[in-house]
């Protein structure tokens, strides 16, 4: 398969960034896009609603459902996966993209912000795929991909962010347990994470640490995430792949067009040597 036209991807945080990349990629296909993200209102330092994603989507070539949904809400995201399933006939791809990040140390992470980012990345990819699974269950090539990093032990990718590393690696700790749950099912569940950083909303959360002229744009990851959707699901599970390698395995190796700034220096993203 390598197309994604009359598939139906449930995306979460799709209203912006990569989630909306991702679903720009497969509208192209002709596929029918579930937008589940908060935003249903233009935000003063965050731009793009589910709204605005929608008309994008149309625009591309796919259909749309923007669904206003927090996926802390266990209600919201039943809701959500019912509406979906009713107006498309089924979901055959759940991407878990919504994610919070809060990079400050033990001493300085709010438990508010701790308890936002183990509900929103760890707890909302498993309700959401909880959720997804008995329509997965009836699909010709179901997959569920979280974006999340390849898990690791080592204490650099914890010490400063022990609490964000925590929640991320929930996402991740979900691919290896599910993907060999679901194995039997033939519903694969893998992660993709990006090489180098991608220039999103979330760089304004860093404090302007980070320039958008050292990243790629989403570009890359959704182009990434388009070729392991393709793959049949039970050939391409438990797999922490990364956007770099993906493309190289498809034949693309010009990486130009993804870069913000082509003079920029690229900086390698966090969990990644």
């Amino acid at each position: 398969m390598t197309s994604l036209a009359g598939k139906t991807l449930f995306i979460t945080g799709a209203s912006r960034g990569i989630g909306k990349a991702i679903a720009l990629r497969a509208a192209a296909d002709g596929a029918n896009i579930v937008i589940a993200a908060k935003t249903a209102e233009e935000h003063p330092n965050l731009p793009g609603t589910i709204h605005s994603a929608a008309a994008e989507i149309e625009a591309a070539g796919g259909k749309a459902l923007p669904l206003q949904v927090d996926i802390r809400d266990e209600d919201q995201v039943k809701r959500a996966v019912a509406t979906a399933a009713e107006r498309f006939g089924g979901i055959d791809i759940l991407v878990n993209n919504a994610s919070a990040i809060s990079l400050t140390d033990t001493e300085h992470t709010a438990m508010k912000r701790f308890d936002l980012m183990m509900s929103v990345n760890t707890r909302g990819t498993f309700l959401c795929t909880q959720a997804c699974l008995p329509w997965l269950k009836q699909a010709g090539n179901p997959h569920v991909l979280m974006l999340s990093p390849p898990p690791s032990l080592e204490p650099r990718w914890f010490s400063g962010h022990v609490a964000y590393t925590i929640a991320k690696y929930g996402m991740s700790l979900c691919v290896l347990g599910m993907a060999e749950e679901f194995k039997p099912l033939g519903i694969a569940v893998n992660a993709l994470w990006p090489r180098t950083i991608i220039d999103t909303a979330a760089l304004a959360l860093l404090g302007g640490a980070i320039k958008p002229e050292n990243c790629r744009r989403p570009g890359i990851v959704a182009d990434a995430a388009h070729f392991v959707l393709t793959r049949p699901s039970r050939q391409t599970t438990g797999n922490f792949f990364i956007d770099e390698a993906v493309l190289a395995e498809a034949g693309v190796t010009d990486l130009s067009d993804y870069l913000v700034d082509p003079s920029g220096h690229l900086m390698t993203d966090l969990f990644v040597d």
